[in-house]
């Protein structure tokens, strides 16, 4: 699943690609809303094991996607 969030006053979205099998879409959303109404972090964990602390009071908005995300390259 790819999650993207924008980050009031900043010009670019964090962009997060995770497993669907670690973190529930519907979980997913009530976590970010639960983080946007009482202004706390939230960290969220990648497919490469990466954490990234999102401030809840910033957000100024966040896209789920459980669509398989574009890929670009060759393969090889």
């Amino acid at each position: 699943m790819e999650i993207r969030i924008g980050i009031q006053h900043s010009p670019r979205e964090i962009v997060i690609e995770t497993d669907d099998a670690e973190q529930d879409h519907t979980a997913l959303l009530e976590t970010l809303t639960t983080a946007v109404a009482e202004g706390t972090p939230v960290t969220l964990r990648d497919v490469k094991g990466r954490s990234v602390l999102i401030p809840g009071a910033k957000v100024a908005y966040a896209e789920i996607s459980t669509e398989e995300p574009r890929r670009v390259g060759f393969l090889g």
